[in-house]
């Protein structure tokens, strides 16, 4: 499974012969310029929430490449009006794609659409395969269900979000991946805005007291399991 960083909460992860984006939000990203969306290619989106910062591009990559965009119901219906296919889920359900098994989970956030329709309620995912599991926690707080994530499954990679103020911070974090028993772990959802910008060198020491190796890449670089 390889997995590179598109900048904010964005993903791409190459998976099972298939290419899963995760919220893409890359034209409106400065730090991202160096990403050109017109060449991305995906056979599925995965959308945690309908935050604009996590939906911008969601429309032109899936018009490019016909993707399916797996969310929660509302934002799966959203898409629909636009003839745009996808598969709706909901907290706590999975179920098996050709690349793996998606389980949507619980996030502490809020979701709603730029022009403030409903977006349902924010989530996350675990994506178990051959290749490896991994959980995408998108945009949360810190909270106890993550415990119950480690007698699911094992997990070979926690993607967490780092910035604080919109979601947890680097101290969450670090509790955050002893609750899901994972050592190795992917920040994201920091340094695109004023409000989220981290010390680097503080945020991975924090991880290495835990006995923890997080992982900061730059926008367009991958990590594989």
């Amino acid at each position: 499974m390889k997995i590179t960083y598109l900048g904010h909460a964005s993903l791409q992860i190459e998976v099972g012969n298939k290419t899963i984006i995760v919220d893409p939000f890359i034209t409106g990203n400065e730090l991202a310029k160096s990403i050109d969306i017109n060449s991305l290619k995906a056979d599925y989106i995965l959308v945690t929430h309908a935050h604009q910062d996590h939906i911008l591009d969601v429309e032109t990559i899936v018009k490019n490449t016909r993707a399916t965009i797996v969310s929660n119901y509302e934002i799966v219906m959203h898409y629909g009006t636009m003839d745009l296919k996808g598969h709706p889920m909901n907290h706590g359900g999975s179920w098996q794609f050709d690349f793996g098994r998606v389980t949507y989970t619980n996030a502490v956030h809020t979701s709603s659409f730029p022009d403030g329709k409903y977006g349902g309620q924010p989530g996350g995912f675990i994506i178990e395969s051959s290749e490896g599991n991994i959980y995408i926690a998108g945009d949360t707080a810190l909270t106890m269900d993550m415990k119950l994530i480690p007698m699911q499954c094992k997990l070979d990679l926690v993607i967490l979000p780092i910035g604080d103020n919109f979601t947890m911070g680097i101290e969450s974090a670090v509790i955050a991946a002893n609750f899901v028993d994972c050592d190795k772990i992917l920040g994201y959802h920091y340094d695109t805005f004023g409000y989220i910008e981290i010390d680097h060198d503080k945020a991975i020491d924090k991880f290495k007291e835990a006995g923890k190796e997080l992982n900061l890449l730059k926008i367009g670089n991958s990590i594989e399991i």
